[in-house]
């Protein structure tokens, strides 16, 4: 009779924590900052169909990278959870800190019992009637969640962009000034990003009940500017001379890192 083989539970943790955090590092990063007309959420994004910011409910956005399939069906989930308490209830009773344990559960049962953790870190995000009452959680592949209170950042090459964003992020900055900053933070110094390869969304104070609000190519590319044909060439050739290269775009399959 064969004996199992025993594998300490600290190993298995380990394992899968590193294969999550691998398949994170592998999608695209989005930074999620208050600023003073509300919350902006900044992904790199260059899929026009598959969407990494969406709408919960009225006050309340989400936003995932990792895996597209795995964060949409939390994201679906997230949405049916707080129809459900809005109906049951009332509007006023369905909030962001409810449904980032909710969340958290899911992600923590997932990655404790289930054979492969999912990949993917997801934002909650709620904005306040006023400002100084925005919410923002981050939540991990494990469930832990963090409560930020400035802005957080997901995806790879995080800890960079959260040093970019360290330095010039201020509360009272225009939504302008906010976008500008969110993108230089994403592109970093070796890189350019235009309106197309964005997906931007604001959760509004001003936008009445339902607060969420994406924003068109036109109006990102008003703030960001767009690369001439010409820079493109000399961009992928600088690329090439520093050793990296950018992501490939998306495929359509939903399993792919976004």
């Amino acid at each position: 009779m064969s004996m199992p083989f025993y594998v300490a539970p600290e190993q298995v943790m380990k394992d899968r924590a590193d294969y999550a955090r691998k398949g994170i590092a592998r999608g695209r990063a989005l930074v999620g900052l208050v600023c003073a007309p509300g919350i902006l959420i900044v992904a790199e994004n260059r899929s026009s169909t598959l969407r990494k910011v969406s709408e919960i409910y009225d006050r309340i956005a989400f936003a995932g990278v990792g895996k597209y399939n795995e964060f949409d069906q939390l994201r679906i989930a997230g949405v049916r959870h707080a129809d459900l308490k809005g109906y049951s209830f009332s509007r006023e009773d369905v909030d962001a800190r409810s449904l980032a344990n909710q969340y958290a559960q899911i992600l923590g049962q997932v990655f404790t019992h289930e054979m492969k953790p999912m990949e993917v870190e997801i934002l909650v995000a709620e904005v306040g009637a006023e400002a100084g009452a925005d919410q923002l959680y981050h939540l991990l592949y494990d469930g832990t969640v963090m409560d930020e209170s400035r802005y957080c950042v997901l995806g790879g090459d995080a800890d960079a962009i959260d040093e970019r964003m360290k330095d010039s992020w201020s509360a009272d900055m225009a939504l302008e000034g906010a976008l500008e900053i969110a993108v230089a933070s994403l592109s970093g110094p070796d890189r350019t990003l235009g309106a197309a390869d964005l997906e931007v969304a604001l959760l509004a104070r001003s936008n009445g009940r339902r607060t969420f609000r994406r924003l068109a190519d036109p109006e990102v590319a008003a703030v960001v500017g767009e690369s001439s044909a010409e820079d493109v060439p000399n961009q992928a050739a600088q690329v090439t001379d520093a050793g990296s290269a950018t992501e490939p775009p998306e495929a359509a399959a939903g399993g792919d890192p976004a």
